[in-house]
């Protein structure tokens, strides 16, 4: 009886023995952390050469140039995405107006009511003034967000070098780069200032530098802006002499600029051409109107006369596009 005993207890043993080493061996990496460590050390390895190559980066040409270009390919894509139906709030702001949502539709519609009423009085017509009352107040308003665009834009591409020249002089002279931002807020001329007022009351915020200066570009999407966003931002993550960089981005902006007026003077010839050659019809007609007014009143008085004005209205307003095309040059 005993030895029977004394042999299940030790088979118990044995088996109890048996499963708690399987226990051991399955379980208590995942119930002590041990597999949550390991996994942390493996990440610590794979990661390891990575700063390393981080840090060979100002060293290195060939992994400073991959850091740049992915950088490089990250705010294109930002940028690309940013500029893709931007709503009312983002035209307004980039006009450089102090408006809300609520004033813009205030605006656009006083715009519909007044052209509908100056084009009824006119034409006693209720098509022709609903078609005139939608498009004051749908066309006119976006019309003068981007003509402030516009001008916004150009008078930011006049200041823009002067503004970059100060924080190239700071940061040889040795201040810190958002002493040399601050310094810009406070001296430079309009927009750059209010743009660059932005750029230390996002960082106030707690967004780092690079962030806070690719923002500008959403307010003012120009490439001159976008140059300057993508030196900052490369420069923080791959280093190097801000001084040179900025200093290089300077020449480009101001070369861009002289490049610009130099188209203009260029197709200053063109632009006359196409505007006696849109005018001097009409300039045929009034004449020819005061002169003879039964002779040319043909043209709106009978429907041949009605077909032949609109088709000439469309082949000159075709022509006068094709010549501005020609003479757009966009770089």
């Amino acid at each position: 009886m005993f030895p029977d005993l004394m042999i299940k207890l030790a088979a118990f043993g044995l088996a109890a023995l048996s499963i708690g080493g399987l226990a051991y061996v399955f379980l208590y990496a995942q119930l002590s952390g041990g597999a949550a460590a390991e996994k942390r050390v493996e990440k610590i390895k794979v990661a390891r050469p990575q700063r390393r190559a981080d840090a060979r980066g100002a060293s290195d040409p060939t992994v400073k140039r991959k850091q740049i270009e992915e950088a490089l390919k990250e705010i294109g894509e930002r940028e690309k995405q940013s500029q893709k139906n931007l709503p009312i709030a983002v035209r307004i702001q980039q006009a450089g107006l102090a408006w809300t949502k609520r004033t813009f539709w205030i605006v656009s519609a006083a715009a519909g009511v007044v052209g509908f009423l100056v084009v009824a009085l006119l034409s006693k017509n209720l098509l022709i003034s609903g078609a005139a009352a939608f498009a004051f107040a749908f066309g006119f308003p976006r019309w003068f967000l981007g003509w402030m665009k516009k001008r916004r834009l150009a008078a930011f591409i006049n200041e823009f070098p002067n503004a970059v020249d100060v924080i190239v002089r700071g940061v040889k002279a040795g201040l810190p780069l958002g002493d040399c931002l601050r310094i810009c807020a406070q001296e430079s001329g309009e927009p750059v200032k209010t743009e660059f007022k932005h750029i230390i009351e996002t960082q106030a915020l707690g967004i780092n530098l690079a962030d806070a200066v690719e923002r500008i570009y959403e307010r003012v999407p120009i490439p001159e802006a976008n140059f300057f966003a993508i030196v900052i931002s490369v420069q923080q993550r791959s280093g190097g002499n801000l001084s040179e960089i900025l200093g290089n981005l300077s020449k480009v902006l101001r070369d861009r600029k002289k490049m610009k007026q130099k188209i203009v003077a260029l197709s200053q010839e063109a632009k006359a051409s196409a505007a006696i050659i849109a005018s001097l019809p009409v300039a045929v007609m009034s004449i020819v109107y005061f002169t003879s007014p039964d002779y040319i009143s043909l043209l709106w008085t009978t429907p041949i006369g009605q077909v032949m004005l609109l088709g000439c209205a469309i082949w000159m307003t075709i022509g006068v596009f094709v010549m501005r095309k020609m003479i757009n040059f966009d770089f």
